[in-house]
Parts: structure tokens; sequence; C-alpha cells
């Protein structure tokens, strides 16, 4: 196991669950732990993919913003297609983040049970080939996901599979997000401080300088620095209220970089992987005990949290 000395984050190798699923798991959920992230190389997303999709963001974002906006839905959330620079801001900051993003939702068929709570997908007209890139890296996410979740099961002392039919048709979003150059003066950051809402979050191109964990143990932000192709895996709130905070959500944000750097864009890829809407996010038994009591004793559905956090982080308006 190697460490990324800036953030002292443990970089794991998703290959060694193969191996030794158990020691794997353990580091895992170790880092989890600690630092609610963890850095996780071999992967399986393929490279030449993951290449492809980066050119159709840069695309993408390069389109004119009248273009741009013909994809944005009013009122929707956020959920599919396109939102415009300036529009989301974390809970309870003064400024908006400087960001905009493109929302890929999973593929459901017609008529499907969760088809009112998962809108369809939104497809620009261009860049050519966009539509299948993202398909097939939903689906390259959503196997690693599972891999990782199993190995998240095997740490809680849970059957490997337990969250297979949590996410079964899960609710999950790849978000494609752009923070455009900025001048030296810019109001606000790129992402402001926030938790993810989400079970995991599965992160592509944290290597451009800029995320920082808040660390609960030293009260100081650490900056994440991932080697090249690994990527970045951290808690989401569901996940740390499943487990009465035995997983930590942490508190991260996406800083403005150096003045000399203001004049580049950075782009990035997170992977929200969501249990399915009807999920009943209820505190696991074995993560209660008279040192850690149940904070959340009112079960919630995965549909009815997301909708309140939503409102939370302005994207749903009241």
């Amino acid at each position: 196991m190697l460490d990324t000395p800036a953030a002292q984050v443990p970089t794991l190798s998703l290959a060694e669950q193969d191996r030794d699923p158990e020691a794997f798991a353990a580091a895992l959920g170790g880092s989890f732990e600690r630092f609610g992230f963890a850095i996780v190389a071999d992967h399986g997303v393929p490279q030449p993919l993951i290449d492809r999709a980066w050119r159709d963001t840069e695309a993408l974002f390069a389109l004119p913003e009248e273009e741009k906006r013909r994809y944005h839905v009013a009122g929707g959330g956020g959920a599919r297609g396109y939102t415009p620079f300036k529009t989301e801001i974390a809970k309870d900051a003064r400024h908006v983040d400087l960001k905009e993003f493109w929302h890929v939702g999973r593929e459901l068929p017609q008529g499907h049970r969760f088809a009112a709570d998962m809108p369809a997908n939104i497809w620009p007209d261009r860049p050519e080939g966009f539509r299948d890139t993202f398909i097939e890296l939903f689906a390259a996410f959503d196997r690693a996901g599972d891999r990782l979740l199993s190995a998240i099961a095997r740490h809680l002392k849970l059957a490997p599979d337990w969250f297979d039919p949590a996410v079964k048709d899960g609710n999950s979003v790849l978000r494609l997000l752009h923070y455009p150059p900025i001048p030296a003066d810019a109001e606000g950051v790129r992402a402001g401080a926030h938790e993810d809402i989400n079970l995991i979050t599965l992160l592509l191109g944290a290597e451009e300088a800029g995320l920082e964990l808040l660390d609960r143990a030293s009260g100081q932000w650490l900056s994440i620095r991932p080697p090249e192709g690994a990527m970045v895996v951290n808690v989401g709130d569901m996940l740390q209220r499943l487990t009465n905070h035995v997983l930590p959500s942490t508190t991260h944000r996406v800083v403005n970089p150096p003045p000399e750097r203001r004049g580049h864009s950075r782009y990035s890829m997170p992977f929200f992987l969501h249990p399915a809407p009807d999920f009943l996010i209820e505190t696991l038994p074995q993560t209660v005990s008279d040192a850690n009591p149940d904070r959340y004793p009112t079960p919630i559905t995965a549909h009815d949290y997301l909708h309140q956090r939503l409102v939370e982080i302005g994207l749903i308006k009241k």
C-alpha cells in the first residue's frame, strides 16, 4: 500500500480484491473510517474510454452558451442535461460555486417502475458519439462501484453481495464538471465546502490540484493528489447515515488555483453512486452501541432524502 504524501490518504489497488478480498476490504474500510476517502488504482475503467470521455467533455463545454442552455431543464433540479455556471451552492455557503455541469443518469426501459423518479437522459446534438461514450462510461463506473460496495459490505460484516439489491436500477448520476477560467478577484471558490449526498462517489480528474478534504483529526485541509489514472473514492451522507457515522462523510471542497493557473479550465467526472429510490436507509444494527447510539431512529427512503438535500443546495426550489 502506497501513501500520497500531501494527504496521507492511502492509495489502494482494486486488483488486490481478487487476491485477498478480506485484506482489501479492511484497507478500504480503514481508510474510510480515518479519512472518509480513499484513492483507488487499477479500478478497471478502461483508459481509452476515459480519454474519449475527456475529449467529449471538453467539446461539450466549448459549445456556445446559448446551445448548452437548450439542454437546461428549468425546475428539473439539475437531474439531467445541463446546469449553467453559478447555479449550485454548497449548503450554508455565501457564494455560488464557480462551475457548470452536465448530468447523465441510468438508462431505463420504457415503463420502468422508477421512471417517475428517474427522468430520461438528455443527449446533445454535439459532439458526435457523446451518447455512446457516456452510456459506456456509466456502465464501467457501475461495475467499479459494485466491487467497492462489496468490499464495504465485507468491512461491515455483511454478506459481500448485500448492496446488490439496494443499488439495482439505482439512481446514480455521472456528472461532467467544468470549472472555467476565473479572474484573480473572483468571489467564491470552484466548489464550496460540502459533503456528498449519495452512498459513495467515484471521481476521475482529481490529478489537477484543488481538491481538499477537512481532516477531522487535525482540523486541517488536506490536499488530494492521486497518481495518474487513479480515482478518488469518498463516503456520502447516505452511507454515513446507514452506518451511524462509522463510515463518515467528510467535508471537502475544490479551491481556486494559484493566480498563474486561473486562466486554465479544470475538468472532473464524479460518479455519484445512489441506491434505488425506494431503498430504505435504516441504521445497520451492528453500527449501534452504547458508545455510538443510533443517530437516526427514523428510517427514510433514498428518494425522500435526496429531495431534502437538493432543496438545501439550491437545485430544487421549495
